[in-house]
């Protein structure tokens, strides 16, 4: 358990000005409630419990700007002191010019959605950072490359050293992993316009889209976004003469 709150050593100014009164359901009414004398070990005694119903919500989802930044602060995500200094003081993940095409690249292969302003890690995304080893998917890993490249440049380390070590440990990695199969959820999609077969997502030079299951023996398709039939797609017609 928890108790936060304060003890006035020195009154100042609030011996000629009142204290402002603070929100009786906010942070800051923890903050300004004042504790008794504590000493290190000392047994308390528990006066009144409450439970409250509340419900986490979820954070924000970010958008593309958002996410890009957060590539450069990335060091705010990693917990080992050592590595989060080294992150604050290199790039972060990226450059000023790669990140946006990283993000990118991520959208092509479906591995981020696009939702309006804001996007979405895919299924497939969580699966493969479920999937991959926790050096992989911790951006700690990126500050310890820096380091080496930091002695590579000091002259402590060699580029042969460097690259051998790093051949090394993919190969025990691809040995270790290799074996592994993923189980990837796959979104439902809405049926195909024209035959009412099941549709699955693809990803075009336009972005990705719903595609008739049956493709190439139909041609349907949906844009993901309104599912709406998609312009361009073939249809079956029936056209008439009225004759003389």
């Amino acid at each position: 358990l928890v108790a936060t709150g304060k003890q006035v050593v020195i009154k100042g100014w609030r011996l000629v000005l009142a204290e402002p009164q603070a929100d009786e359901d906010g942070d800051d009414a923890a903050r300004s409630q004042v504790l008794p004398p504590l000493r290190e070990g000392l047994a308390c005694q528990v006066a009144e419990a409450e439970i409250k119903a509340l419900k986490t919500m979820p954070p924000k989802p970010y958008t593309q700007g958002e996410l890009v930044k957060s590539m450069k602060g990335i060091a705010r995500f990693v917990t080992d002191p050592r590595l989060k200094q080294k992150l604050k003081d290199t790039t972060g993940i990226g450059t000023e010019a790669t990140r946006a095409n990283i993000i990118s690249v991520l959208i092509a292969r479906g591995y981020i959605v696009k939702k309006g302003r804001s996007i979405r890690a895919s299924d497939a995304a969580f699966t493969l950072i479920d999937a991959v080893p926790a050096a992989i998917a911790d951006p700690g890993t990126t500050a310890v490359w820096e380091q080496a490249l930091d002695m590579i440049e000091a002259g402590q380390l060699t580029l042969d050293v460097f690259l051998s070590k790093q051949a090394a440990w993919i190969s025990q990695l691809i040995a270790q992993y290799g074996s592994m199969s993923l189980s990837i959820k796959l979104p439902h999609g809405p049926a195909c316009p024209q035959c009412g077969a099941a549709t699955r997502q693809r990803t075009g030079k336009s972005g990705p889209f719903w595609s008739c299951s049956r493709y190439p023996d139909c041609k349907g398709t949906l844009p993901v976004e309104s599912g709406t039939p998609k312009r361009g797609a073939s249809r079956s017609r029936s056209s008439g003469r009225k004759g003389a």
